[in-house]
């Protein structure tokens, strides 16, 4: 079987074509695999995922392309269909050109960047990743914010200036004399991405025209990622997507905080210093309350529990615990909760030290309580805790 014609080489704005049913097998989950004699369908391949859209027959019957996918050494793509169509059928693709042109905007945006990465830090792109949700790079070197936000402006003034991007396959002797990037040695074939002044690299998707086309370049993560860098970008629509939901947010504390938005920060920053400072209080005064509760338990009591409202947090309930077995030899716990939430434990042993086991055992086999510990402490949580019951088992230890 011959190779699979790609017509994407031949023009990245192939939108529609008609082409040939080689062959179609059923594939995994009542899908199928459809391979034609030509295809504007580009594959998922180099770190970017395929195109989609649809194939109709001759019947004007839709079949929808959900994936395509490039066989290894063979040539052959398969397009991924909902439903099969029989070999020797006439078909019209056509393509999800939103889908397709978009992916071609993230992909010559991120030519741009790793291109300038490259000639100002001597930085490799060792990752590349395209997906429909997110765009993402890894380099070989640390990448400062400072550096992000000069190499964002120096993208976007790439794409203002509206380059040409040159796609070819040159021959061996003029191959052999271009500089260009790649992730790994190649032989055979090899297709050369060139904007100038900016990149050259070799690489296998569908890219604009020129750079203008890209829209604009927003850079929207970074992060140390295996003694590199790896950098989130959106481009095109994607980038106009992502200023606008965070215009909004910023229109709705805005609107929250009744202030204009050159005072959104400094409001934001003196509500979180306000909330601080009230949960400073707040510890303060717990700590004072449960101080006064504790005194009025019975010292020569051995074993305590306790039972506290949800609104109990982690670290007070330690505190009380800690506290009650410096006062109390036996089991001492709190259990913080409702007949509506999981109650949550914690239990300590006081000077007797007395084995947590036997608690541990009767908490997971008669409650089905999960948590863990050691001979010293425990912890974890309970459904639909019926208190008294516990506390009449609790008291046969």
């Amino acid at each position: 079987m011959d190779n699979t014609l790609e017509l994407y080489y031949e023009s990245a704005y192939i939108k529609e074509f008609d082409a040939e049913v080689i062959s179609c097998q059923e594939g995994n989950n009542a899908k199928y695999e459809v391979v034609l004699d030509k295809t504007a369908f580009f594959p998922e391949q180099g770190g970017q995922t395929s195109d989609i859209g649809c194939l109709i027959d001759e019947e004007q019957k839709e079949h929808k392309v959900l994936h395509t996918s490039i066989s290894s050494g063979e040539g052959l793509i398969r397009h991924i269909t909902d439903s099969p169509i029989a070999k020797g059928t006439k078909v019209h693709g056509c393509i999800d050109w939103e889908h397709r042109f978009s992916n071609m905007q993230q992909h010559t945006g991120e030519h741009i960047f790793s291109g300038i990465v490259h000639s100002r830090y001597g930085f490799e792109n060792v990752g590349f990743h395209l997906s429909d949700s997110e765009v993402t790079m890894d380099y070989s070197g640390v990448l400062t914010e400072e550096d992000i936000r000069d190499i964002e402006l120096e993208v976007n003034k790439a794409i203002w200036a509206n380059v040409e991007v040159i796609c070819e396959f040159p021959d061996a002797d003029k191959l052999s004399t271009i500089d260009y990037r790649s992730k790994k040695e190649l032989s055979g074939d090899v297709r050369i991405v060139t904007i100038p002044g900016y990149d050259v690299c070799a690489c296998c998707a569908p890219h604009v025209l020129k750079t203008g086309e890209i829209g604009l370049l927003k850079v929207v993560g970074l992060q140390n990622y295996k003694g590199g860098v790896r950098v989130n970008i959106l481009c095109g629509g994607r980038a106009l997507e992502y200023v606008n939901s965070q215009q909004n947010i910023v229109k709705e504390l805005v609107s929250i905080f009744t202030t204009s938005e050159e005072k959104i920060v400094d409001s934001v920053k003196k509500l979180s210093d306000e909330n601080i400072s009230s949960k400073q209080k707040l510890a303060e005064a717990m700590d004072e309350l449960v101080g006064y509760e504790l005194k009025e338990i019975d010292p020569s009591k051995e074993d305590v529990f306790l039972f506290k409202p949800s609104t109990y947090d982690g670290n007070t309930m330690r505190k009380m615990v800690n506290a009650l077995s410096q006062a109390h030899g036996g089991y001492c716990g709190v259990f913080a909760g409702d007949d509506v939430e999981n109650y949550r434990y914690i239990i300590s042993t006081g000077a007797l030290g007395k084995d947590l086991k036997a608690v541990q055992e009767l908490l997971k086999n008669e409650f089905a309580a999960r948590g863990g510990g050691n001979a010293k402490m425990i912890q974890g949580s309970i459904e639909k805790l019926n208190v008294q019951e516990l506390l009449n088992k609790l008291e046969q230890l």
